[in-house]
């Protein structure tokens, strides 16, 4: 580092860190709210839904204590210690999970797409690989401002943001197949294409900057400050979709049943089961 700014390197972390916190904070809240809004969903779920929390407290955690032993226990280094890079780990792994998820997600509304499903995860499974090298190559530099050989941190980066854009793509897609012509159905299909963009756009962004200033900028943190905040967007962006199904939908829960479109909100295509009414369907509705 040619020039030591604790603006650009100490400050942009603790700024990344404030504004993760304020994630987390918003992830145990939705967690919170998820288990208490929907006690019948299935084990796997309520499962899938701790792990995510439980992955995102303890790379909170491994933020905290970087903050911590960089700014004060060594306030005059700036070298890489092999435990602060392993907050990769976390941060790969609850990543992962999410996009595989919305990856089922895209399965089911295609009707079993397994092309278009199969780009997603071996998208995923790349950049969770190059996440792992990434974070095994970091506990070797010796200086965390020296990045000039880590080429496979940009990598996983723009894999990350490939697999943001095709994800949002596909869902745009193939929801818009499942247009039926109805006002009411209709309507729930551009309610999950715009939730689709919206998070799309918001993961791929911050990926990009992520990317970008990890590139340009190879003499400050401020790269740091988005990638923190990351994971935990990718986190929340799961459970609001497993939140808001009462909202977009009206009403409901897994123990309830109603007459609506033959898809679910959240993609899962059900067995149609045919009411007093024959244009009626009965689904139950899940989460992804």
């Amino acid at each position: 580092m040619s020039f030591f700014n604790r603006d650009t390197t100490f400050g942009a972390t603790f700024i990344g860190f404030a504004v993760s916190s304020v994630c987390f904070g918003v992830l145990s809240t939705q967690a919170f709210t998820y288990l208490k809004r929907y006690p019948l969903d299935r084990p796997f779920y309520k499962a899938l839904v701790a792990a995510l929390w439980v992955l995102e407290c303890i790379d909170q955690a491994f933020i905290a204590h970087a903050i911590y032993f960089y700014v004060v226990t060594c306030a005059t280094l700036v070298y890489c210690f092999p435990h602060q890079c392993l907050m990769l780990f976390w941060q790969a792994i609850s990543g992962a999970i999410v996009k595989s998820c919305f990856a089922m997600r895209v399965w089911r509304f295609s009707n079993c797409n397994v092309f278009v499903t199969g780009l997603i995860m071996v998208l995923t499974l790349a950049q969770l690989g190059m996440l792992f090298s990434s974070a095994l190559d970091c506990m070797h530099v010796p200086c965390i401002s020296n990045r000039g050989r880590l080429v496979v941190g940009s990598l996983s980066l723009g894999l990350g943001v490939a697999t943001d854009i095709v994800t949002a793509a596909a869902l745009c897609y193939f929801l818009r197949k499942l247009r039926t012509g109805y006002s009411q159905d209709d309507s729930l299909v551009n309610t999950l294409t715009l939730y689709a963009v919206n998070t799309g756009i918001l993961t791929s962004a911050v990926s990009l900057c992520t990317l970008i200033l990890y590139d340009l900028m190879p003499d400050n943190f401020i790269f740091m400050a988005f990638y923190f905040v990351l994971s935990k967007l990718y986190a929340n962006s799961f459970l609001a979709t497993l939140n808001t199904r009462k909202i977009v939908r009206g009403r409901g829960t897994d123990g309830e049943h109603t007459t609506m479109p033959t898809f679910l909100m959240v993609g899962k295509v059900t067995r149609q089961e045919e009411n007093y009414d024959p244009g009626a369907t009965t689904v139950r509705i899940q989460p992804p």
